[in-house]
């Protein structure tokens, strides 16, 4: 049992934290609005997930870096945190795609 894959996902979490407190991207703009999105992001993701191993199509691979708890049958415990940073992820993204396009349109006028 390793907690080195948990460790990461959770200081990439900090990373884009740390991104999105900088430019204002995401909760820092709207933190209700935020948490709602992320939270629903998240549980889609999951509900897909535990089809996907209903259906016997997605399954558990193993490696020494993750903790071996599972939630579930083939779910471990890194999933959630996983598609928790996957969604803040694409937020940010697209929160920081619209404000440089925002900004070199205001430069250009």
């Amino acid at each position: 049992m390793s907690l080195s894959y948990l460790i990461i996902l959770v200081a990439v979490i900090g990373c884009m934290v740390l991104i999105d407190r900088r430019f204002g991207l995401f909760f820092w703009k709207d933190a209700p609005r935020a948490a709602a999105v992320l939270v629903i992001g998240v549980a889609f993701f999951l509900v897909w997930d535990l089809l996907g191993i209903h259906l016997e199509i997605f399954f558990r691979g193993e490696t020494s870096f993750m903790t071996g708890i599972l939630l579930s049958p083939e779910l471990p415990l890194e999933e959630p945190v996983f598609l928790a940073f996957l969604c803040y992820l694409i937020m940010v993204l697209i929160a920081g795609v619209e404000l440089a396009g925002r900004r070199a349109r205001e430069r250009r006028s």
